[in-house]
């Protein structure tokens, strides 16, 4: 069944917010939310985000089958080449390769937009995206130890770093904003490669990566 990646609208914030749900509530601490957003709430968030940087779904004729989204690292400006990244699979869409094929074509519009580190947070134990995010060359850097209490216990958070590209001595230019990637050739190309990734990589076997 052929997948299609694309940009995600506030139309796709129900399906989305149904693939986020179970993160939430449960016995689940993959994310520090405790409460479901409404399909309301996720459609201000994908409104939000894509004004600046990408968010990309994966859908094929059963819906929405994962996306992935990035998003500003720290307010203050010297941050503002950095993004965190995160990802979320369907429970029938995980270990097929999904997450690898979204994940690259993320990197690739960010590598467009002029960014140049990628952060992911892993609230512990999750072997599945711990393995996701090596393969993909992230490199943790450090935990955050007891920073969240959810379902009666308290919670770490690993962090893991990944260079989008190299840094020089020079001072680097502005972020360009999405917009002018999806007018240019790196947004086909971005696509173009997703989904040939998707088509021939093996599956990775990981549940989606997130940030708490």
């Amino acid at each position: 069944m052929s997948i299609q990646i694309r940009l995600a609208t506030p139309a796709d914030a129900a399906a989305i917010a149904d693939i986020y749900a179970p993160f939430c509530g449960g016995e689940s601490v993959v994310s520090f939310e405790t409460a479901p957003p409404t399909a309301a709430e996720m459609a201000e968030r994908i409104a939000k985000i894509t004004a600046t940087y990408p968010w990309l779904v994966a859908a094929d004729a059963t819906g929405l089958r994962g996306y992935v989204y990035a998003c500003r690292h720290r307010e203050r400006a010297a941050y503002r080449w950095a993004v965190e990244v995160t990802a979320y699979l369907r429970a029938d869409s995980r270990g097929r390769g999904l997450g690898t094929a979204l994940y690259g074509v993320l990197f690739d519009l960010l590598r467009a937009q002029g960014y140049y580190r990628a952060y992911a947070g892993i609230a512990l134990p999750n072997p599945a995206s711990t393995a996701l995010h090596t393969s993909l060359g992230f490199r943790r850097v450090g935990t955050y130890h007891g920073v969240g209490f959810k379902n009666g216990a308290w919670r770490d958070v690993s962090w893991w770093e990944l260079a989008l590209q190299p840094e020089t001595g020079a001072a680097p230019a502005e972020p360009l904003p999405l917009a002018a990637v999806l007018a240019g050739p790196d947004w086909a190309r971005a696509i173009a490669a997703g989904e040939a990734r998707l088509a021939a990589a093996p599956a990775d076997g990981a549940a989606s990566p997130v940030t708490p």
